[in-house]
C-alpha cells in the first residue's frame, strides 16, 4: 500500500462504536469475531475468512491461546502463531458453543466458509454505513499494528517482537502499518 492510501487505523472509541453496531446486527456473535479477528489478532481479510477451529483448538478440541495460522490460509507464506486477546477467546468460546467447532471458524448463513471478497466486502460495507471514511477490511490489521508498537516496550519487546506478531518479512513493512500519533509527539517533546 502507498503512504497516503493506506487504511485508516480506529481509536479505542471508534471500536466501542463499532462493536455496540455489530451487537444489533443479524449475527452478533460471529460478527464480533470477525472483527476481533482483525482489530485484535491482526488478520487480513483471506486469513479470517480461512481461520479453522483445528488452528485455534488443541487435539482435544480445546480452545487455545493462539491462532496457528498455516500458510495456506495466509498471504503468501505468512502462517505463524498469532496469540489471541481476552476478548478475542471469550468470543471464540462463545461462538464454539453455538455453533460447533468443525470446518471454518466464520460462516455465512448457508453455512459455508466466506471466500476473502466477501469478507473484505463485510468489512467495507460496515465502515460505510458506520460513517468511518477511509477505513477498510485493513484497518484493524494497521490498528492492531499501531496498537501493538506503542505498548511492546512496557511488555519487555521492541518492534522486533511487533513485526513477528504482524507476520512481516521485513522490520521496514511493519514501520509502514505504523499510524504517527501528533499527541505523543507533542507529549514526548513537552
Amino acid at each position: 500500500m502507498a503512504l497516503g492510501k493506506q487504511a485508516k487505523t480506529l481509536t479505542d472509541k471508534q471500536m466501542k462504536f463499532v462493536l455496540s453496531y455489530i451487537a444489533d446486527t443479524r449475527d452478533p456473535l460471529r460478527n464480533k469475531v470477525m472483527f476481533l479477528l482483525s482489530v485484535d489478532a491482526a488478520l487480513r481479510a483471506c486469513e479470517i475468512a480461512s481461520v479453522e477451529w483445528s488452528m485455534v483448538c488443541d487435539a482435544d478440541g480445546e480452545l487455545t491461546d493462539e491462532i496457528r495460522l498455516q500458510d495456506k490460509s495466509s498471504k503468501g507464506r505468512s502462517g505463524g502463531v498469532v496469540y489471541m486477546s481476552a476478548r478475542l477467546k471469550d468470543a471464540l468460546v462463545e461462538l464454539k458453543q453455538q455453533s460447533g467447532a468443525s470446518g471454518t471458524v466464520i460462516k455465512a448463513k448457508s453455512g459455508k466458509p466466506f471466500s476473502a471478497a466477501s469478507m473484505t466486502n463485510w468489512f467495507w460495507v460496515m465502515y460505510r454505513d458506520l460513517g468511518l471514511e477511509g477505513c477498510s477490511s485493513h484497518s484493524g490489521r494497521r490498528t492492531a499494528v499501531t496498537r501493538w508498537s506503542r505498548n511492546i516496550t512496557a511488555a519487555g519487546g521492541s518492534l522486533r517482537d511487533v513485526q513477528a506478531l504482524a507476520r512481516h518479512q521485513s522490520l521496514q513493512m511493519t514501520q509502514k502499518y505504523i499510524a504517527i500519533s501528533e499527541d505523543a509527539m507533542k507529549r514526548v517533546v513537552g
